[in-house]
């Protein structure tokens, strides 16, 4: 009966000091992979992707499915932000595409600039294994646009991005199943099937914002 208080004590007194950590600024793991939901205020559409991302060489990879509109797609796109060009890939079809990427990498974590909203608990702070602790965080992109991001406490793993843009209203991005790592590194590189790195892209500049507007013209 004494170990069993004492191992009560023990993890009530270890839950107390999670609560009591300082929230700080911080950048997640450099190698991440798992799934995200997205979802946009005014354009209604919601899709489910699984993604790829590297930190280091400033890579991601994205398998979306989705509706929109009541309809189902598909999209397969990977993003090289150092070489500034965006493969669109159809694995089955042997096809790929190459454009032009404009947009700066923005790395997953807590802004510099970013201010702390509050610490939480997702779920319950009763007892151990019942609840996660987060950090919310708060500020301003560049473009002005008001952001708000959320992270675990322990590890800085992305929980959710909340983003306003004038073209969608609020963004919402959910992280889910994350792991750190990357199961197959090869898939942070072209297919042999798409045009080489020497090869120049083709069409009108994109950035990750427009990636999500294509969504509507594979959907429709």
């Amino acid at each position: 009966m004494r170990s069993v208080l004492l191992l009560a004590c023990l993890l009530g007194l270890s839950l107390a000091a999670s609560l009591e950590r300082k929230p700080h600024h911080c950048k997640s793991p450099g190698l991440l992979t798992g799934g995200f939901t997205f979802s946009t205020q005014n354009e209604k559409a919601w899709f489910y992707a699984g993604y790829e991302y590297d930190a280091w060489q400033q890579r991601i990879r994205l398998y979306e499915t989705g509706t929109y509109n009541n309809q189902s797609f598909t999209y397969d796109v990977l993003l090289l932000y150092g070489e500034g060009v965006m493969y669109q890939i159809d694995t089955k079809a042997s096809k790929c595409t190459k454009q032009p990427l404009q947009a700066d990498f923005m790395p997953l974590g807590v802004p510099p600039n970013a201010s702390l909203l509050g610490q939480y608990v997702i779920g319950s702070s009763s007892g151990p294994g019942e609840g996660l602790l987060v950090d919310t965080w708060q500020g301003k992109a560049p473009d002005g646009a008001q952001y708000m991001v959320t992270v675990t406490e322990f590890g800085c793993i992305p929980v959710s991005t909340l983003y306003q843009t004038k073209e969608y209203g609020w963004i919402v991005v959910s992280y889910i199943n994350t792991i750190k790592g990357i199961l197959d590194p090869s898939s942070l590189s072209p297919p042999s099937f798409c045009p080489g790195l020497d090869a120049k892209p083709e069409g009108t500049p994109v950035d990750f914002f427009t990636v999500v507007s294509n969504l509507k013209k594979i959907a429709v």
